[in-house]
């Protein structure tokens, strides 16, 4: 909604989004979580041992 002050400056703000409660990840969600979690530690382990041994 655009609205014009007494200085005919106007104000234009972006509409908010309805705000809603998340959910609880499902079981299969919670496995792909545990899954990505576990394949980026590995590769923050492989990038941690790859720059000591080229250090």
């Amino acid at each position: 909604m655009n609205t014009i002050n007494n200085e005919g400056l106007s104000n234009i703000y972006a509409s908010e989004p309805s705000v809603y409660y998340a959910e609880y990840p499902s079981e299969d969600q919670q496995s792909r979580y545990a899954f990505q979690g576990a394949i980026a530690a590995l590769f923050v382990g492989l990038l941690i041992l790859t720059s000591l041994a080229v250090s």
